[in-house]
């Protein structure tokens, strides 16, 4: 909305920093942490007053972890509400990923929310079927993958871009909408597993939102692109100002999230946080670098997958309790020592991502 102020900048010199995508995104960060400061206390406040009893907390799981009943859930809502009120205050609204990745964060928002509602009001761990969640976040991420395919350039839009080569390109096709589906699907529910412990998803997802702010802004900069050569995707540098709002609204909700947390994120935000990652990696032709960045959320999805398939095919456990961050505390790590160590992994990964784009 602010972006058009530039257009005044001929009466208004100063107005021409509206133009500046790097400005916005400095203003998204301020404007949507403040805004969780400011209304996180009366969010939580509601939530509170709404669910009683809170999140429903796993008399399987760690002991330390029953102390922490009562505390709400769908802190989601605090984050969802900070990014979309920040992304249409500072961003360019004529621009179509804007649109495309809101359309993903908030359509996983809606699913994780409903999830969230269920659990509260039946005070169990078990929402609704897996078969029709997964239905529904395929079809609302296949119709993001699409779209975006119709707005980039014909033939590129539907490749695979690898790190470290410079100009290889694997054309996928109409099978890129399902390969993109997948990415973004993944990153939702990965970001979701990962959603245990007081501050350890939302500190990666602020790291790994930093990292991608600064890819997209690189990719979409035709100058930036051919100085490091990676492929020029026109018009995804608007989405750094989207990130720059999960950042700052990330960081408004560490506050109430730090431990002992007053609020939890919920698949509320969770499923929305890890689809909005997802959609931009897809958008910016980054989708295996997300898998290097993200890939603490990778390893907390592959630790459920390898408990899951060794129980079932030979009826032993890999891990002591899945995901892998249980399975940490459960061999003596207090829950502090395993958040911190997880968010140092988050802070190595996203370097290693970032050196991709020089590296070829």
């Amino acid at each position: 909305m602010l972006y058009f102020l530039a257009d005044l900048s001929w009466a208004f010199p100063g107005l021409n920093l509206f133009r500046y995508i790097t400005f916005r995104t400095g203003g998204a960060i301020m404007t949507a942490a403040l805004f969780v400061f400011l209304f996180g206390p009366w969010i939580i406040g509601q939530l509170r007053l709404k669910q009683g009893k809170g999140q429903p907390i796993r008399s399987d799981g760690p002991q330390t972890h029953l102390a922490k009943r009562g505390t709400p859930t769908m802190g989601g809502l605090m984050i969802l509400s900070g990014l979309v009120a920040t992304t249409l205050l500072w961003a360019n609204l004529a621009n179509p990923y804007v649109w495309i990745v809101l359309f993903v964060t908030i359509g996983f928002g809606a699913i994780g929310f409903y999830d969230d509602y269920l659990k509260v009001t039946k005070q169990t761990h078990a929402g609704y079927s897996g078969k029709m969640r997964l239905a529904i976040e395929f079809a609302i991420a296949g119709a993001a993958v699409y779209a975006i395919t119709r707005v980039g350039q014909p033939g590129f839009s539907t490749s695979l871009a690898f790190p470290f080569l410079k100009n290889f390109l694997l054309d996928l096709g109409w099978f890129f909408l399902l390969f993109g589906a997948v990415v973004i699907v993944g990153a939702g529910n990965a970001v979701n597993l990962t959603d245990g412990l007081d501050g350890l998803a939302i500190v990666p997802v602020m790291i790994a939102a930093a990292s991608f702010g600064f890819i997209a802004y690189l990719s979409g900069n035709a100058v930036f692109a051919d100085y490091l050569q990676i492929h020029f995707t026109l018009g995804t540098g608007e989405l750094a100002v989207v990130c720059g709002a999960v950042l700052g609204a990330g960081l408004g909700f560490l506050w109430f999230n730090a431990p002992p947390a007053q609020i939890f994120m919920g698949d509320t935000g969770s499923l929305a946080m890890g689809g909005m990652l997802g959609a931009v990696a897809v958008a910016a032709k980054h989708e295996i670098v997300l898998a290097i960045i993200g890939g603490l959320f990778v390893l907390e999805a592959v630790s459920v997958i390898v408990q899951v398939a060794s129980f079932k095919l030979t009826g032993k456990r890999v891990f002591r309790m899945a995901p892998i961050h249980h399975h940490f505390e459960q061999l003596g790590w207090s829950e502090p020592q395993v958040v911190v160590r997880f968010w140092i992994v988050a802070v190595v990964l996203a370097l290693v991502g970032l050196a991709t784009l020089k590296l070829r």
